[in-house]
């Protein structure tokens, strides 16, 4: 039985033992959603409770919409891994994390259900109200992580979740010609959208130099924002979207 009772009132309990305190005081600013990457929700399930596995979250939601919880909302899950937002390295102490069953590259990106996506917006609202969570601080993990996940991937309906009153979103700008950048470029410019990436909470160098970390950026960038075009160019769409999504952020709270 489990220990603890859930932090969601409709979610049924499968404790994990891989978790751990919160370091240095910390609490749950972020939302991380992933996907699971596996064949069926089970198998996501037993990995995620088997010590062997080193990993966790708090919560996994299957296509049919149950939600489960493996982790107490207090405790520090293990499903960021080695992550980066807006210098902040210890990502697993600052966020609660949901895996959304899906079986990704594993079964060719399968589309996410209505079900599964209203039971995420509901899971999602009252973690983001529990703790007080900004908007552009509900994130994937591709966000955090680029140069390791794809997930929750290209598929994911963002749009869907900001409608509803989660997250942070705005319409992407038409893909066109014009000016972009890509491997290789330097100058100012290029700097420019580093340091616009970087604000947003990208871990990308601000140096002026077009290299691996920023092509990674910004195809966490187009994942998140810009799905419909995702090849790590920052294209005229690319970088004006960016600029609309640093302009739609709510006010900063003093």
């Amino acid at each position: 039985m489990s220990a603890f009772k859930p932090d969601h009132l409709r979610a049924e309990v499968h404790p994990s033992p891989n978790f751990g305190p919160r370091k240095d005081g910390k609490h749950p600013s972020i939302l991380i959603l992933h996907y699971t990457g596996m064949a069926t929700g089970e198998a996501a399930e037993s990995w995620l409770t088997n010590p062997e596995s080193e990993v966790s979250a708090h919560y996994v939601v299957h296509e049919d919409g149950r939600v489960v919880q493996l982790v107490p909302e207090s405790e520090r899950a293990w499903h960021a891994g080695q992550s980066s937002w807006k210098g902040e390295v210890d990502i697993n102490s600052s966020s609660i994390g949901i895996e959304i069953v899906n079986g990704g590259p594993l079964l060719d990106f399968p589309d996410f259900g209505d079900v599964q996506i209203d039971a995420v917006i509901d899971l999602c609202k009252g973690i983001v109200s529990r703790h007080k969570m900004r908007p552009e601080n509900v994130l994937a993990h591709s966000d955090i992580a680029p140069a390791r996940k794809i997930d929750p991937g290209e598929k994911f309906p963002w749009p869907v979740l900001y409608n509803s009153g989660v997250g942070h979103w705005v319409a992407p700008s038409p893909i066109r010609g014009g000016r972009f950048f890509s491997l290789g470029d330097q100058g100012q410019p290029v700097e420019a959208l580093q340091g616009m990436l970087a604000l947003y909470g990208y871990d990308v160098p601000i140096d002026g130099v077009f290299g691996r970390s920023t092509e990674l950026g910004i195809l966490a960038f187009q994942r998140h924002f810009r799905p419909e075009k995702v090849d790590g160019v920052a294209d005229m769409s690319t970088i004006e979207t960016l600029h609309r999504v640093l302009s739609a952020l709510p006010a900063l709270i003093a």
